[in-house]
């Protein structure tokens, strides 16, 4: 399986969980510049709920957009910022501008203009925000 690092925990016949698939399929389906939270993973699925969905993507999700799947309160994955950050630019995903309160100024993710419900996004020229930046699109 092309999913695996070394490091990351599997099955005794070298598989991964089938719940732990489930949830890399769902990350693997969010379009680029979107978010789904853990709990929208979850319930998505069906089964689990926002821890579950969190120790797999901290286990397995090292090859899948992790970025994509993120705290319902839109902060950024502690330890993994800049990294998610950069794919957010990349991505154009609506953020957030961090208060003068927020540890080192880190914005935030704009949950409630980033998530993706699963239903098919419009064309891509549909959305003149999507263009790299910080999601400017309202």
């Amino acid at each position: 399986m092309g999913r695996m690092s070394m490091e990351e925990p599997v099955g005794e016949t070298g598989e991964l969980p089938e719940y732990a698939e489930r949830v890399l399929d769902v990350a693997d389906g969010i379009p680029p510049g979107r978010v789904m939270t853990y709990g929208d993973v979850a319930e998505w699925l069906g089964e689990g709920g926002p821890r579950q969905v969190g120790r797999v993507m901290a286990l397995y999700g090292g090859s899948a957009p992790w970025w994509r799947v993120v705290r319902a309160d839109g902060a950024l994955l502690p330890g993994h910022e800049l990294r998610a950050l950069g794919h957010y630019r990349d991505e154009g995903t609506p953020l957030r501008a961090a208060g003068p309160a927020a540890e080192g100024h880190v914005p935030r993710i704009d949950i409630r203009r980033a998530r993706w419900d699963g239903s098919p996004d419009p064309a891509p020229d549909a959305d003149p925000g999507t263009g790299g930046g910080a999601g400017t699109h309202t």
